[in-house]
């Protein structure tokens, strides 16, 4: 198991407390800047952290406090770290078996023995009859499986992925991804994965954490993420739509501007007449022709059709909220949506999750993820 508590100020500041086990992909997303490479960076010796803890499989790979400073810091080499980068980082005048020879030189002294492993892993990756090509004879998919192989070759105890696939095409990113899930069967080691990208995450990960300018604000599996951000800025970064503000008290919730009141259950932590931010779950979503108690007025302001899929921009005509509602191209025929007519949505309120409405600067978001 992989266990990293750091944080650091300096250059780069980083918050950090995560837990990856044994055969768990584990993704960092955030915005540009956020702090997701220095975290792999930190956890491969590249960066030290300014106090903290990295444990990986029983072994303590760093240590330091406000006191005593730092007490154990291994070296790169001395941590078993696959680490795979973006841009590959092969080397340009050996071929693609010879670059999976060099993690293997200090275990293996005997050039046969270093060139029969190398050769299994390209075997391994379906790449083994490139093994004699140079990089530059290569595609970015089979580059990257190269270096997937050499970053595997030494038996790391873990492996760290830095956006492996955003320099690829689409039909290899799929086969890449297949790849590495067959590879997460048989290697049953902890796996980081930097991306910038939430499907690439949501298809991949066990479980995902949020990285806003340094530090985790939540970590959870996709479905939970997606469902209940912790906060405002959480669901802002994860894409979610449907983010509204209102007023709770006592498990009513206001619609800012709208008269609309729904029965919501907390954990009976929340304060009477609380500002909060709450988002709204696709299931919860439903739109009708006709007009009904629960339902809101809304307008419909764009109609975009992709395939079988219907995106509909709506307003609601009391408090002016922009709603986006995504149905079948065949739902939107049968209720005969046109743009600039008015239609009736109705909202599901045990799909409804609340969250405090926290700025960014809010010290408060700098907490532990759970």
């Amino acid at each position: 198991m992989l266990k990293v508590k750091i944080s650091q100020a300096i250059p780069n500041p980083l918050q950090l407390n995560i837990e990856c086990t044994p055969g768990e992909l584990h993704a960092l997303v955030g915005p540009s800047g956020s702090g997701k490479t220095t975290a792999l960076r930190t956890i491969a010796g590249l960066n030290n952290a300014h106090t903290g803890k990295i444990e990986c499989d029983g072994q303590l790979w760093f240590e330091a406090n406000e006191i005593g400073g730092v007490g154990v810091s291994l070296s790169p080499a001395e941590r078993s770290c696959g680490f795979i980068f973006q841009q590959y980082a092969l080397f340009p005048h050996l071929t693609a078996l010879e670059n999976v020879c060099i993690p293997l030189y200090n275990s293996l002294p005997e050039v046969s023995e270093r060139k029969k492993l190398a050769q299994e892993w390209l075997e391994r990756m379906g790449i083994g009859e490139l093994a004699n090509r140079m990089p530059n004879q290569l595609s970015g998919g089979q580059q990257q499986r190269v270096a997937l192989a050499r970053a595997l070759a030494r038996t790391p105890k873990i492996l760290l992925l830095d956006e492996p696939f955003s320099a690829i095409d689409a039909p290899t990113r799929q086969s890449l991804y297949k790849t590495l899930a067959e590879l997460r069967k048989d290697l049953n080691i902890p796996i980081l994965l930097v991306t910038h990208d939430l499907r690439e995450a949501d298809l991949l990960a066990d479980r995902i954490t949020v990285i806003d300018q340094g530090v985790g604000l939540q970590t959870a599996p996709p479905q939970v993420l997606f469902e209940r951000p912790r906060n405002s800025r959480v669901a802002e970064l994860v894409g979610i739509n449907n983010k509204f503000e209102g007023i709770f008290t006592a498990g009513k919730l206001t619609w800012n501007g709208c008269q609309q009141i729904f029965n919501v259950v907390d954990k009976g932590k929340i304060p009477p007449n609380t500002p909060v931010a709450w988002v709204i779950t696709a299931e919860g979503l439903s739109l009708n022709a006709d007009k009904s108690t629960l339902s809101v007025e809304v307008i419909v302001e764009q109609l975009s059709t992709l395939g079988q899929i219907a995106v509909i921009q709506l307003r609601t005509l009391e408090g002016g909220h922009a709603v986006v509602w995504e149905a079948s191209a065949a739902e939107v025929k049968r209720l005969s949506l046109k743009v600039g007519e008015i239609a009736h949505l109705e909202i599901d309120s045990g799909k409804i999750h609340i969250m405090p409405l926290r700025p960014i600067n809010d010290p408060r978001r700098f907490r532990e993820a759970n």
